[in-house]
């Protein structure tokens, strides 16, 4: 049986996101300090904001537009962070191995987003009119 979600935390796309965007905090602590206001900033603010934007969609989940909206904000700072990974590559402060991994997981959280995002009914909560009259 499934494990029921109550919660963003519950949700496996988040989960991912989180240890990923930790994972990024981690590396990203050896990157020059050059770098500190710009390429370590922004690949920090990007993977963070994927779990930041997929906790606002849950909390806007009686409002399909809105749900998807924050789905597509979660889904462009998944691609952002895959940017800043190749940079990162790019300027060798990242080992090609480990930023393959981390790109991978990335398009699998891609993924999640674009399945929520194209069947929102299986997430968003119906108001049942019945009930209020």
């Amino acid at each position: 049986m499934a494990k029921k979600i109550t919660t963003h935390n519950d949700l496996e796309v988040y989960r991912k996101g989180f240890d990923t965007a930790m994972e990024i905090f981690e590396l990203s602590k050896s990157f020059p300090k050059e770098e500190t206001y710009s390429l370590t900033d922004q690949i920090r603010r990007s993977s963070r904001s994927v779990c930041a934007n997929l906790a606002e969609a849950w909390r806007k989940r009686r409002y399909e537009a809105h749900f998807i909206s924050k789905l597509s904000d979660a889904e462009s700072e998944a691609a952002e962070t895959q940017v800043w990974i190749e940079f990162a590559v790019k300027c060798k402060y990242l080992k090609r191995g480990e930023a393959i991994t981390i790109y991978k997981t990335y398009d699998e959280i891609i993924r999640m987003l674009v399945s929520m995002i194209n069947h929102p009914e299986i997430w968003v909560l119906r108001h049942d009119k019945a009930k209020r009259a």
